[in-house]
């Protein structure tokens, strides 16, 4: 069973204190969490350690019938009824039906029943099992209730109950254990084990719909079609249930006052669940006593709190959907869109939905809403309106845009074929389509997303752009597409012809090109030969973003940032749409989670960028291709050069590079030489990182539109150093020199100067060493920093210049180092440090000679923190306020913590640390 290895355990548990006296559990749960497959799974085990089972499954026209689950429970023992004392059999006679007489008390029943049990469980232990004893008649309920609580040697009671039910089964002391949903890794699980060949984002939605129903998740995919499985065609907003799945909920739902579920359609179909705007949508009647009885029934919560109303499965609303007829939902959207007047994308969307036949107005409105939706980085909901939109379109034309909008912004969410399919779509309504820049914009996007190569891309949008006839405008957002598609294909391709068409398109714009375009051909294109009058524009554009509130240009400004060291400028706003986005798979939030989790790798903040990226991995979760996936796996490849797993670091690269060759994609395959060359000057392979470093930039020269370039420059230049290519060396330096590498950022001011103080003679080398450190702001960059003063420090021991001068700052860059978990660079810090004389002073990591619990020295300087913090009650905010990270953070690292410290909760975390603080003071 996958996702209930805890109900598991305590099955297990129940059998071993059954089998030397006697025991209870009690399963409860909401219907279809799998509580009838555990007592099955129970029962299979039972038999195996030897058991006799005796079963019973409530019955809701049995509920009524005194007696009856007791005499399901007992018949199978009817034939050794002579061997209890006679005054019982006459009990369990009447009681069960057998025979004629007065009714017994109920004391002298449940002790017959008792004793029953008891003489069967003589041979061999007995396990009773009771399913949907909420169905149970009562008097049944209370007899075995009694023999649990009492107990009776060598039986065991297991029974499931469904939530929201009134079951009276009590187990006094006993355990009662709630079923909760399963896991989403559990939910993904399932599902790759009987529809392993689900789409991917197909996948992902049921994973949220069936929010851990085990039964949903089985049924859910049984009821799409095999084109919305392959995601070639979208899911509707309220998915199909299968019978079995519908009958989980129709018989509460059907029951219900008219008016009730009448207003339980209107919140399904507007999903916002706004008391306010259903009391609009609803009429006169007192909308809170007309959700009482489905409240009552336990199908929805009222939030006074938030004034909202909401279904407690995702299932609910959909059943309520598919109980409806397509007459009540037309009038239900009319009602919502007349109380939505006041917002006009949930207005427009209504209407849309109780439109029967095509409606221009109602089309361009939802063309608004379409655009609305994209500038707020909704792209789901763009394309979703956009192809709305279009079903209500009679002219051929306007229907292909429409389509033709619809597949752009679905393929830029991530959902290639159903982009594909809405592009074949735009072809056929309108044969002119074809052709035309639109249609060569979301076919270029589906190429990029594929398997297409970046060249056939850019020949693509190049023929398509020069061939439109305008206008040119900037208000014509297909050509600001065009242009926008097109720079990402020459970044892909870092080939310096590419980027010409680029800039002549740009310059064409009237009245002046927007400031992202322009910043893409004055800063991305080739960084290293940045203006200093480009700089400052984008600093300007940067600055800017703060008072920004559409997320696709804030987006696009800071791609151009990445290289020139000014993401800093713009974190508050990517920061906002990573939370603004509240956990979602946005396609913005994706990327506004690669420019920082790579930013935090440059300024030193390892644990966060490794959280960001992981966050950024699940969030890709659902698309179809790799592209998505591309910049998070580039750091965590440099993450795993840093540290020094040289495995992680291998995987990772491998997969960027076996991805971006056959596309031509050399901006992700100089991104993995990158990784690699680091990685090997950390193993002490200057060998191979010079070779890697060699293919992002030739020694002497800064290619033409390759921004990795500025990332191995010092890479470069200490490979070659260290593998006696000093001409190699002294001419990568002189090209920084000569190209202002120095002057486009601190950082690489540091990482220039201390390049030359690498090739440079001993005598110079000092100078240019202290020259580098004191260039102001690099301690912004602390590992780079580090990196420079390892090599000073380096240099001066061997140069027998100044010991002391040595040890400081080869300590300096040792703290460094070990407070990122950049073991290789530590070690080697060490090293020197030892070979100077110095043996590092400080404590140790307590560790624990005993009990089992592992050393403390399997966690990271920042992890060792934590836990120290979090051992002595502080809070995630407390504990991220000492160590100035944030509270997402710590819960990050207690991730890690707690297997490698062999604990489960905070309160074992405490017990642990008080074993290794007492350790450590006896030591």
């Amino acid at each position: 069973m996958i996702g209930r290895e805890g109900e598991l355990d305590m099955v297990r548990d129940l059998l071993d204190k059954v089998a030397t006296g006697y025991a209870a559990l009690l399963f409860s749960g909401e219907a279809g969490m799998g509580k009838t497959v555990l007592l099955d799974a129970a029962a299979a085990m039972s038999l195996v350690a030897g058991f006799r089972v005796l079963r019973a499954v409530g019955t809701e026209f049995e509920t009524n019938l005194s007696f009856a689950g007791l005499n399901e429970v007992l018949s199978p023992l009817w034939s050794s009824i002579g061997e209890v004392e006679s005054e019982y059999q006459d009990a369990l006679r009447v009681a069960l039906g057998f025979g004629a007489g007065p009714r017994p008390d109920e004391l002298l029943i449940s002790n017959a029943a008792m004793a029953l049990l008891g003489q069967a469980a003589l041979t061999r232990p007995l396990l009773v099992i009771i399913d949907d004893a909420q169905w149970i008649d009562r008097a049944s309920l209370a007899v075995l209730a009694f023999a649990a609580r009492r107990g009776v040697a060598r039986v065991g009671f297991l029974c499931a109950t469904r939530s929201g039910y009134d079951c009276p089964i009590e187990f006094g002391g006993r355990s009662t254990h709630v079923v909760q949903p399963i896991s989403d890794d559990a939910a993904a699980a399932l599902l790759d084990s009987y529809f392993p060949t689900l789409a991917p984002e197909v996948r992902q939605r049921l994973i949220v719909e069936a929010a851990g129903n085990p039964l949903a998740l089985m049924e859910l995919p049984i009821a799409l079609s095999a084109p919305q499985l392959a995601a070639v065609e979208a899911l509707p907003s309220s998915l199909p249930l299968t019978a079995r799945l519908q009958a989980l909920f129709e018989a509460r739902i059907t029951g219900l006052p008219e008016r009730t579920r009448a207003v339980l359609l209107l919140a399904a179909l507007d999903g916002g669940g706004e008391l306010r705007v259903l009391q609009a949508a609803a009429g006169t009647s007192p909308l809170l006593d007309d959700l009482a009885p489905a409240e009552r029934a336990r199908l929805i919560v009222v939030d006074d709190a938030n004034h909202r109303v909401n279904f407690r499965h995702p299932l609910i609303r959909s059943s309520v959907v598919q109980l409806s007829t397509g007459g009540e939902r037309r009038q239900a959207h009319r009602a919502l869109a007349s109380a939505l007047r006041h917002q006009p994308d949930r207005h427009a969307w209504h209407l849309a939905e109780a439109s029967f036949d095509p409606d221009e107005r109602v089309a361009a409105m939802l063309d608004q809403a379409a655009f609305r939706a994209v500038c707020q980085g909704d792209l789901v909901g763009a394309a979703t309106m956009a192809t709305r939109a279009a079903s209500l379109t009679l002219d051929p034309a306007e229907r292909a845009r429409r389509l033709a909008i619809a597949a752009y912004q679905t393929v830029r969410s991530g959902a290639g074929q159903i982009g594909s399919g809405l592009l074949a779509g735009a072809r056929q309504s309108h044969p002119e389509f074809t052709g035309s820049l639109r249609d060569a914009v979301v076919a270029a996007y589906l190429l990029i997303c594929g398997d297409g190569h970046v060249s056939t891309v850019h020949r693509l949008l190049v023929d398509a752009i020069r061939s439109h006839p305008g206008p040119w405008d900037v208000q014509h957002t297909i050509v600001t597409e065009a242009l926008h598609t097109l720079s990402m294909a020459c970044w892909l391709s870092q080939n310096a012809e590419h980027w010409k068409p680029y800039s002549e398109a740009v310059s064409r714009l009237t009245p002046q090109p927007p400031a992202e375009l322009l910043l893409k051909q004055e800063v991305l294109a080739d960084p290293a030969r940045a203006t200093a009058t480009s700089l400052t524009r984008l600093e300007c554009g940067l600055v800017g973003l703060r008072n920004e509130t559409e997320p696709m240009r804030i987006i696009r400004t800071s791609f151009a940032a990445r290289y020139v060291d000014r993401i800093s400028l713009c974190r508050e706003p990517l920061q906002r749409i990573v939370e603004e986005s509240a956990g979602g798979a946005d396609a913005l939030e994706r990327r506004a989670l690669c420019e920082l989790s790579l930013d935090c790798f440059f300024i030193g903040q390892w644990d966060e960028s490794e959280r960001l990226a992981d966050e950024g991995i699940k969030r890709t979760t659902g698309q179809q291709y790799g592209l998505g996936t591309r910049d998070f796996k580039y750091v965590f490849a440099l993450l795993a050069a840093g540290r020094g797993d040289h495995d992680a670091n291998r995987a990772r690269c491998d997969e960027l590079s076996s991805w971006a060759a056959p596309r031509g994609a050399l901006a992700v395959e100089h991104a993995s030489a990158h990784a690699r060359a680091l990685a090997a000057i950390g193993r002490g392979d200057f060998e191979e990182a010079y070779r890697f470093a060699a293919a992002v930039s030739p020694p002497g020269t800064f290619p033409s539109n390759v921004g990795e370039a500025l990332f191995v420059c010092m890479d470069l230049v200490e490979a070659a150093t260290r593998t006696h290519r000093l001409d190699e060396a002294n001419a990568h330096v002189a090209a920084m020199r000569e190209g202002g590498i120095a002057e486009l950022s601190p950082r690489l001011a540091l990482l220039a100067t201390g390049s030359a103080a690498l090739a440079a003679s001993d005598h110079a080398a000092m100078g240019l060493f202290e020259q580098a450190l004191a260039i102001p702001g690099t301690e912004r960059w602390p590992f780079d920093r580090a990196r420079v003063q390892l090599a000073y420090g380096e240099r001066l021991r061997r140069t027998r210049s100044s010991t002391s001068r040595s040890r400081a700052h080869l300590s300096a860059a040792w703290e460094v180092f070990e407070r990122l978990g950049a073991h290789p660079w530590a070690r080697r810090a060490d090293n020197e440090l030892r070979a100077t004389g110095q043996v590092r002073s400080g404590q140790a990591a307590p560790r624990v000679t005993g009990g089992g619990r592992p050393e403390t020295s399997c966690l990271t300087v920042t992890e060792f923190a934590v836990a120290r913090l979090v051992s002595k009650g502080l809070t995630n905010v407390q504990v991220g306020k000492q160590l100035f990270i944030s509270a997402h953070t710590v819960a990050f690292h207690l991730k890690k913590i707690f297997p490698k410290l062999n604990v489960a909760s905070r309160v074992e975390l405490a017990s642990v640390w008080s074993q290794i603080e007492a350790s450590s003071s006896a030591s």
